[in-house]
């Protein structure tokens, strides 16, 4: 190995050491029946930070499972308005969110590569939180939804969040293994049993990059925010 890894102790949400005397045992293998291994995953990735014991506890690994449960429903949501291809993304009628979205994608896939390499993996986690929940979900699928239902910029929006959902699953495949892979499927048309699978996916590069756009679009997010 080139390379090994030594993750902290894992201890209660207390700082307790875990110990089957004292009763505070989290068993894994519960845990995943009752949230997911995704969730579990990735709740163990968020508090992995390098020289801090991990204090875990089952609200934090629930909390992870309205994550996967967020990421779910803002595909089914897509999916529904998709149909069965996803339009090819055309700068030219892209709008300000459209660039501010694709901007945003950018820096979380180049933060989240630069955590991974220096193994800071709780780094990386929050940063797909933030951008996930945050940007994609609460902002940028709230904005176009109107554009969704009047059919006014809609193929742009779809473009655009089919784009993004597609980058954003690769990059959280190594965190949330099982979901992003059959979300991917359903998004590409693959067949599971045959086709191919998104962990042969190359990562995401750097492809868009529109600094104004994002630049007003961030100033109007933080005047609705201040509001």
């Amino acid at each position: 190995f080139k390379d090994v890894y030594i993750h902290a102790l894992v201890r209660d949400k207390d700082g307790q050491k875990m110990s089957k005397t004292k009763g505070n045992v989290i068993d894994p293998l519960v845990m995943v029946d009752k949230y997911g291994a995704d969730a579990f995953r990735f709740a163990l990735a968020a508090f992995a930070a390098q020289g801090r014991d991990i204090r875990l506890s089952e609200d934090r690994i629930e909390s992870y499972r309205n994550f996967v449960n967020k990421i779910w429903n803002a595909s089914r949501f897509l999916f529904m308005n998709m149909g069965d291809t996803i339009p090819k993304i055309d700068e030219a009628s892209l709008r300000d969110e459209d660039k501010w979205i694709l901007t945003k994608l950018d820096a979380m896939t180049a933060a989240v590569a630069k955590s991974i390499e220096s193994y800071n993996f709780n780094e990386a986690a929050a940063e797909l939180y933030q951008f996930f929940w945050m940007n994609f979900c609460d902002w940028y699928v709230e904005l176009i939804k109107e554009r969704l239902f009047k059919d006014d910029g809609k193929e742009a929006a779809l473009a655009t969040a089919g784009y993004v959902l597609e980058k954003a699953l690769i990059t959280m495949h190594p965190f949330m293994p099982f979901v992003t892979e059959h979300i991917w499927q359903a998004l590409t048309g693959n067949d599971l049993a045959g086709g191919d699978s998104i962990m042969c996916c190359a990562y995401p590069a750097q492809e868009y990059a529109f600094h104004r756009e994002a630049e007003s679009m961030d100033e109007v997010i933080e005047l609705i925010g201040l509001i």
